[in-house]
Formats: structure tokens, sequence, C-alpha cells
């Protein structure tokens, strides 16, 4: 190892470091993270196949999850695939949902702690690949770590037209009428069927590349939440670039809308 790398990884650390210091004393419960720029990161890397971005960022989610538990978060979401995603090109489709089965599965392997939820409409993929899914995040069930929602296949507005056939369906049962449910119907109502249920909304929410918009991620959830922008691409999220998001979520006074 050079001189320079060396003095490069002392810097980096000292200024970690530094950083938790600054975040210290409040941080974020839940934590959702929009994965962007892997695609862009690949043609800039100088590799052909866009794959090639995908599973670089695959890479990446084992660490920033590390990062998360560190900071004692309690929920992470991760947007993995949105629906959008799923009217891109046949083989990059394809080719990002094997490695998004492959990477769930290493994340419920035994020597991991977290719980995974699948969160999204795993009923536009493929019947394979959502039954293994579903079964990855059935082997984390009994867990006590930290949760962590995986989302694929995700849109907020469908996960809100989902919550409400949800809801209807539930009153349907019950012989409940429409002019009775119009009546007590409420935002926690809708709450209580969203794919997050039980979970608190997220406090900060990041997202990378450089863009600066939802794109319809956690529409419902994010009504409150701290948003944190960076123009590094996934692939390349450093953990100071997290502490980062940290210090800033300190440093903000939140006002829940008033």
């Amino acid at each position: 190892m050079s001189l320079r790398s060396i003095a490069s990884r002392i810097v980096y650390t000292v200024y970690g470091k530094r950083l938790m210091q600054q975040a210290a004393g409040r941080h974020p419960r839940h934590v959702a993270i929009m994965l962007d720029g892997n695609r862009r990161w690949a043609r800039e890397a100088g590799f052909t196949d866009v794959a090639d971005g995908h599973r670089a960022g695959a890479k990446k989610i084992a660490d920033f999850l590390s990062w998360c538990r560190e900071a004692d978060v309690e929920v992470v979401t991760l947007w993995l695939l949105s629906t959008d995603n799923l009217n891109r090109a046949t083989e990059e489709v394809e080719a990002l949902l094997k490695i998004i089965v492959d990477v769930v599965d290493e994340l419920a392997a035994p020597e991991t702690s977290w719980r995974l939820r699948m969160v999204g409409a795993l009923e536009l993929l493929p019947a394979d690949m959502a039954r293994s899914l579903k079964a990855a995040a059935a082997r984390t069930e009994d867990r006590k770590g930290m949760e962590v929602n995986i989302a694929v296949g995700y849109g907020g507005r469908q996960e809100i037209a989902d919550a409400v056939k949800s809801l209807l369906l539930q009153h349907a049962d019950e012989g409940t009428s429409i002019r009775e449910l119009a009546k007590i119907l409420d935002v926690d109502h809708i709450s209580e069927h969203l794919y997050t249920s039980g979970q608190p909304d997220p406090d900060l929410i990041i997202r990378t590349s450089g863009e600066q918009r939802l794109s319809g991620f956690l529409l419902w959830q994010s009504a409150h939440s701290e948003f944190w922008f960076t123009e590094a691409y996934w692939p390349a999220f450093r953990r100071v670039d997290f502490l980062r998001a940290l210090r800033d979520y300190a440093w903000r006074h939140r006002r829940f809308g008033t």
C-alpha cells in the first residue's frame, strides 16, 4: 500500500469519527433509501452490460445495513425495484430480478441477524421469483434484529391502492356497508393496511445518484420525513456519505408539518 493510500485512509477514518460525534444525540429510527444510479455507474465505469452496475450495487447492501445497525437504526427500507422498472427491456429486468433474488437469499443467511419483510406487488413478478423472495423472508421471521423492508415491484400509488382494496375486503367480510365504512374511515384505517403496517414511518429518506425526487417512493409514509440527496451513485456510496446524512438529520429541527 502506498503512502498516499495510507494517508487517505487515516484522513477518512478521522473524518468518519468526527461525523459520528456530530451525529450523536439524535438518530433516525427508520431509514429508507432509494438505491439509484447503478446503470449510470456501470456506463461511466466502462461496462457494456448495465447488470454489472446492479451487481456492484447488490454488494453494497450488506455494508449499508451494517452501518445502519451501528447507528442503532431499527427499520431500514431498501427500494430495489419499482413497478416502473418492470417496463424496461426484458433481458435487463430478468437479470436484475435474478440479482435481487440472490442478494435477498444472502441477506437471509443464518449468519445475518436482520428480519426481512418483502414490500411490493410481488404478484407482478415471475411466480418462481416471488416464491423465492417470500421464502427467504420467512426464514428470518423469528429473528429479533433490525427490520429490513425489501421493496420489490414497489410503487407508492400501487401500495395505497392495495391498502384500500385490503381495507374494503376486510370490512366486506365483516358485513360493514360502504356507507358505514365512510362514516368511520380515517388515515389510521388505511395505514393499518399498508405494506409497512406496524412500523414507524421513515424519519430519513436518502436518494443516491443526484436525483431529487421521490418517484413514488413511500408516498403515504413520507409525509413528515426528512430527505437527503447525494450525487454519489449507489455502488459508490460510502460509509462517510451515510454519516453525513445522519449528521445533517441530527442538525435539523423537525416540524412534523407544523
